[in-house]
């Protein structure tokens, strides 16, 4: 997808910043389409400099160890409750006599001619009436052979539909779907990347789930291709497959037993579902930021709606195979989620999601982005004080955390493919592998939030390139 920019502000002061919270003139109601996206690297430094002088702050006064001891607790009471969750329970599949809801499928695809035509005659063969679901590819003025293979599909499947974007359209992928989504005609949108692979009664497991009127939209559990074991593929053994698969299983986890305490359940773009209402409701996707699921998490639960998530069935999708491609693909949506509390932050701080969900995004706001940023100062000063990091007990939560939802997820997915019965020690092993893999995002998040406080220059999005993995 062509990249999403913004000019930046330059750094203003403190107290220009906070001039923006007092309440708005005659009680008015926040608009639908929200506010907030300028001056980003002005708030970006702030915090960032917020966050550095309190940990120094920290190690300064008597009662900063003591200070963190209770935070760690407060944040352990809830991770505690976040662990013995019992998930929602979901409706049965759809019979072929129930009432199928209109569904519209979307796909937005940038020079994806390895796994495009896959993915629409998947999308077409569904096992779902005909009648009942429609297919939209938008094609964002691809320069390879992309156009070529959606025309010939266009006169194999009448459901299929193409909308071509002229060159230089704006938005990025957010763009795209907005500039289709009036066209669209389903009661409910799914969004699917261009490497997608589901199963053929995907619409009929997920679509009732929405029963429940209050879920504005479904995020379904992403898979590796590589790592499942059906794809027979020869990557399966690499090692940043192995960490994704165990990272997706931890995530899929972690975002479902949030959604069961009344948290925050999060989208993650590939196999998300949305209500239309749900989306007309909080003004479509925001075409100023570079991760368009992440930002609709924040305006969706803003809006009143919940975000329930599924671990089967699942959506397949490539996973990164070297260092490089992690690395760009990593920063993006650390950037991304990073920006969604620089642009709602008012928002939060008036309790708009309610108050279950604002202290579960708080607890979730300390572990991914304001401890990486804190790590580097407290390390400095525990050095020059020769004591331990304040930061310390957090971390050691976190990482028991994280070590607890990989295994959980892992054996989730396990029981819910009624595979055979893995030893307790494999799963530790997986388990483990991927807590020390997702150490990765340590150093993403930590240089993330600080680039963004410095950076004049206009971000730049690097597309991850799709290969047609077990094509």
């Amino acid at each position: 997808m062509s990249e999403n920019s913004w000019q930046e502000n330059e750094l203003e002061s403190l107290a220009a910043l906070l001039s923006e919270l007092p309440e708005e003139p005659n009680g008015s109601k926040e608009p639908d389409t929200f506010r907030g996206f300028q001056g980003r690297r002005k708030k970006a430094a702030i915090v960032f400099a917020a966050i550095w002088s309190s940990t120094i702050a920290l190690h300064l006064v008597t009662w900063g160890y003591w200070f963190v001891l209770g935070v760690t607790t407060l944040m352990s009471i809830h991770a505690m409750r976040l662990m013995l969750a019992r998930p929602n329970a979901f409706a049965k599949p759809l019979e072929d006599d129930d009432l199928f809801p209109t569904v519209s499928l979307m796909v937005a695809a940038k020079n994806e001619e390895a796994v495009i035509g896959r993915l629409v005659k998947m999308l077409c063969e569904l096992n779902y009436p005909r009648d009942r679901y429609e297919v939209w590819v938008i094609d964002d003025n691809s320069t390879d052979k992309t156009p070529e293979v959606l025309d010939h599909l266009t006169t194999q499947y009448p459901q299929l539909k193409v909308f071509n974007r002229p060159e230089n359209s704006s938005g990025g992928k957010s763009g795209a779907l907005n500039q289709v989504f009036p066209l669209t005609s389903g009661e409910f949108l799914v969004v699917f990347d261009a490497d997608a692979q589901v199963e053929p009664d995907f619409l009929r497991r997920v679509i009732p789930v929405f029963e429940r009127g209050d879920i504005g939209a479904i995020q379904v559990r992403k898979a590796i291709i590589q790592a499942e074991p059906q794809f027979h593929s020869n990557e399966a053994k690499n090692f940043w497959i192995q960490g994704q698969m165990a990272e997706m299983a931890l995530d899929a986890f972690i975002q479902q037993q949030r959604a069961a305490i009344g948290g925050l359940g999060e989208l993650r773009g590939n196999g998300q579902l949305v209500r239309r209402e749900a989306l007309l409701d909080c003004g479509g996707w925001n075409e100023e930021t570079i991760t368009d699921d992440l930002d609709l998490t924040f305006r969706l639960h803003l809006s009143g709606w919940d975000i329930e998530v599924v671990t089967e069935p699942a959506v397949y999708e490539e996973g990164v195979t070297n260092a490089i491609a992690l690395w760009h693909q990593r920063n993006r949506w650390a950037e991304g989620g990073y920006q969604r509390y620089l642009d709602y932050w008012r928002l939060i701080l008036r309790n708009r999601m309610g108050s279950r969900k604002t202290i579960d995004l708080a607890m979730f706001w300390m572990l991914q982005y304001v401890m990486p940023t804190a790590a580097i100062p407290d390390f400095l000063m525990a050095v020059l004080r020769h004591r331990m990091m304040l930061t310390s007990p957090i971390s050691a939560m976190t990482l028991f955390l994280f070590l607890f939802s990989a295994i959980g997820g892992l054996r989730r997915v396990q029981k819910l493919k009624s595979q055979d019965d893995i030893s307790i020690l494999t799963q530790i092993f997986q388990g483990l592998r991927g807590a020390v893999y997702m150490l990765h995002w340590f150093v993403i998040v930590s240089t993330a939030t600080l680039r963004m406080s410095i950076r004049q220059k206009r971000l730049k999005w690097v597309k991850t390139v799709h290969h047609g993995a077990a094509n």
